[in-house]
């Protein structure tokens, strides 16, 4: 969903992100939205496209496994701004490389699982 100036309802951002209403607000009362979250008259929350994009990479950041408490370090260094840049691309880079090792488990777990489907198809053509 493209987003210009308009505001959106948390219903319409978790449409746009596939996050529950109830993950986004988790994600606001853990403190780990960039900015505050804008409030209508009404007290219901209004996202900017900035927020859904925030949120797009808070959730890139948890589907690697980073925990909710390096997620906070990442926000805190980057609502201080510019001069923390070093320090996100360095926390950044650490994640990176436990990415990287999660991925050479998988694979690895993946590769052991093929063979073991290999001979039971090769059982299974030797039995037929």
């Amino acid at each position: 969903m493209t987003i210009t100036d308009t505001r959106m309802s948390i219903a319409q951002v978790a449409e746009a992100t596939g996050l529950s209403t109830h993950a986004l607000r988790y994600y606001e009362r853990e403190g780990l939205m960039l900015v505050p979250v804008d409030r209508a008259s009404s007290t219901h929350r209004r996202y900017t496209e900035r927020d859904v994009n925030w949120v797009g990479f808070l959730t890139k950041l948890r589907s690697t496994g980073m925990p909710i408490a390096r997620v906070r370090e990442y926000v805190d260094l980057a609502r201080r701004g510019d001069a923390t840049s070093g320090e996100r691309m360095e926390l950044l880079l650490l994640h990176r490389i436990a990415v990287l090792a999660q991925l050479d488990e998988i694979t690895r777990s993946l590769t052991a699982i093929d063979k073991k489907i290999a001979l039971y198809k090769e059982k299974a053509e030797t039995n037929a």
